[in-house]
């Protein structure tokens, strides 16, 4: 199994973390009116890496398809600087979300840089989709996908009923 796979599995194991104790049990963000912007990047960077979770668990991109997980990758890191903005504005983050936020960028590094890698072996290549099959890795990405694509909706229509709320109370 190709490395960036591993750093592709961590980073949803980590994220995932972060999602259920910070978002969830500590921060309780779909029940905060203020977090509106910041359930609306969320939504953004979950829907961004359900389809980069999908897109490299069973596939190859070859030649100029390259660019199709290249740009996934620059938008995640556009989402997660607006957001990491908005969250400073709009909260103080608990020790733990300030730790695992800390673990997410030094394994998003990671996953870049072999992500990276393959990417450039794949650019020279003739264009299309390769199938590939990373056995069980495969199969999880393909699980944090269809998690990340739930918890994305999820997210984003909790931003919209938050954006109401928002709304009503000027």
């Amino acid at each position: 199994m190709p490395p960036y796979v591993y750093a592709l599995i961590v980073h949803g194991v980590i994220g995932g973390i972060d999602v259920f104790l910070n978002h969830e049990l500590l921060a309780r963000l779909p029940s905060r009116p203020e977090a509106a912007g910041e359930e609306r990047m969320h939504s953004a960077r979950e829907l961004l890496f359900a389809l980069l979770f999908l897109s490299l668990a069973w596939w190859e991109w070859h030649g100029p398809f390259v660019w199709w997980i290249v740009a996934l990758l620059v938008l995640e890191v556009l989402v997660s600087a607006r957001d990491l903005v908005i969250e400073g504005d709009v909260r103080v983050l608990p020790v733990t979300e300030r730790v695992l936020h800390l673990f997410l960028f030094m394994n998003l590094g990671a996953m870049y840089v072999l992500t990276g890698q393959a990417l450039l072996a794949w650019r020279g290549l003739p264009a299309g989709l390769a199938p590939v099959d990373h056995g069980w890795g495969s199969w999880v990405l393909t699980a944090m996908a269809l998690g990340a694509l739930a918890w994305a909706v999820r997210d984003g229509m909790a931003a919209l009923r938050l954006g109401k709320l928002n709304a009503s109370a000027v």
